[in-house]
């Protein structure tokens, strides 16, 4: 994701100030955001954990609102999610050390009075009743590992800020590619996907350039979102967006998930309980992508190749 380099500025303020107000000898070991190495290991402690193999939750719940010209914004759903990752190290001989994430990610749509998982849904604007296909990412795989430096050279920046005792980073996913769902023809005639993603994580500043803090014990989320309508809405070409806004955090298991995706989870998705292994080679999936399986498979077993 792209981030101002007025971060990287700022977070080595922020942390000569911080190495200032200790005694020397703690001091001597805290993380520099200065240092591409150390700044590899802030961001890494911030998505992850810097113990290889260390299982890590993040979790959010919030509203899914739709918006269509000249009419009122409208919750559709609430929704809660997680996404259960690990970390691999890696070291290159010019680049230096480097790590890679992999996870899987379960979102559900609730019902926004009762926050029961739905399984089918009523759409208000066409009156038909369509099935509810949930997100279930497998892979969600950083592509390549990141590095101390770049391949071309650039140093690694703490893609955060230090604010009164806080860390955050903060950053937008403006996204912009071939629909799976859509024809050969998209650069002629639209219908490419396009949707943005904001994302938001805060933690405490001395625990985060802390070294001995292998594994951040609180990390705070939120996570925004903004694009066409779901597929399985079955909306065909009507004008209109929807926008995701959601709150969470890191939690220490899959126990400390809130209901009803806990039980969800361990009914419907045993898989997700457990990060891929650190030699992921897969491709990455989508909610689009996954939908499209899973209409394809239904098809199928239909005998409609339509």
């Amino acid at each position: 994701m792209p981030r101002k380099t007025s971060f990287f500025f700022a977070a080595a303020a922020v942390a000569a100030a911080l190495v200032a107000a200790v005694p020397a000898t703690r001091a001597a070991g805290l993380l520099d955001p200065a240092k591409p190495e150390d700044a590899l290991l802030l961001n890494r402690k911030m998505s992850c954990s810097l113990e290889d193999g260390q299982t890590v939750i993040h979790w959010w719940k919030g509203s899914m609102l739709s918006r269509v010209p000249g009419e009122r914004d409208r919750v559709l759903f609430n929704v809660q999610g997680m996404n259960i990752r690990q970390c691999g190290s890696f070291s290159d001989p010019k680049r230096g050390p480097g790590f890679r994430s992999v996870s899987r990610e379960v979102m559900l749509y609730l019902d926004p009075q009762t926050n029961e998982v739905l399984r089918r849904w009523k759409n208000p604007w066409t009156g038909e009743e369509v099935e509810v296909i949930h997100v279930a990412n497998d892979p969600v795989n950083m592509r390549a590992p990141t590095f101390a430096y770049g391949a071309d050279g650039k140093p690694a920046v703490f893609r955060g800020s230090f604010v009164k005792g806080k860390a955050w980073t903060s950053g937008e996913a403006p996204l912009w590619y071939d629909n799976p769902l859509a024809g050969d023809y998209q650069q002629y005639v639209g219908n490419n996907y396009h949707a943005m993603e904001m994302l938001n994580s805060f933690t405490d500043a001395k625990a985060l350039l802390d070294p001995a803090v292998r594994t951040l014990p609180t990390v705070s989320i939120s996570w925004a979102r903004v694009s066409d309508w779901i597929p399985w809405m079955k909306m065909g070409g009507r004008t209109g967006i929807i926008v995701f806004t959601t709150v969470g955090k890191r939690v220490a298991s899959i126990e400390d998930l809130s209901e009803p995706l806990r039980s969800e989870l361990k009914a419907s998705y045993p898989a997700y309980l457990a990060p891929p292994p650190l030699d992921d080679a897969r491709p990455n999936e989508t909610s689009w992508t996954y939908i499209k399986k899973v209409v394809d498979s239904r098809r199928a077993a239909q005998g409609d190749q339509r």
